[in-house]
């Protein structure tokens, strides 16, 4: 027979283990929270400002072959000007998210389903030219967060559209054509 001593052991034992359980779900969840709480903070922050605006279609509106033409239209990339600040307000903070994401402390299926794919990679595509003149010129490893938010996005675009095209079917929501 089984005495009370052995069946409290097992008790305190099982509740002991159920409280780790329990604790690491909760640090797990908070993680996500955390992680998506920044994003969150930083789009609302700055993605949807005007002045972040402005200087989206600022760049994207930019036409350079190299970056030795940017030099020609726009200036030095060390002087003050509309086109250099416009460049610095969208790059900088791609950078940001890209060296976040590289350090796990936010979530690449939260960020593409933020910017999506198309955004962040027709930016990066416009600015090519000039950033080969600013690793040239002036850091080799200038703008591999944004380089590397990029190529994550490209490398699990396909999975993560799936996400998307399961929620409309879900939603029985059709294309729009």
């Amino acid at each position: 027979m089984v005495d009370i001593q052995t069946v409290s052991i097992v008790v305190a034992s099982a509740s002991v283990v159920a409280g780790i359980i329990y604790y690491a779900l909760q640090v797990r969840h908070q993680t996500k929270i955390r992680k998506t709480d920044l994003l969150t903070r930083l789009y609302s922050s700055t993605y949807i400002s005007n002045e972040f605006m402005d200087a989206l279609w600022k760049v994207m509106s930019l036409q350079v072959k190299d970056y030795e033409d940017y030099v020609r239209q726009y200036g030095s990339l060390q002087t003050d000007n509309p086109m250099n600040r416009a460049i610095f307000t969208v790059i900088g903070y791609y950078e940001l998210v890209g060296v976040l994401l590289y350090r796990k402390l936010i979530d690449l299926a939260t960020v593409h389903d933020v910017f999506g794919t198309g955004s962040p990679i027709r930016l990066f595509e416009k600015i090519k030219p000039v950033l080969a003149g600013m690793r040239e010129k002036f850091d080799p490893a200038a703008l591999l967060g944004f380089e590397y938010l990029c190529h994550e996005l490209k490398r699990k675009e396909p999975q993560l559209r799936k996400e998307w095209q399961r929620l409309q079917k879900d939603l029985n929501i059709s294309t729009i054509k």
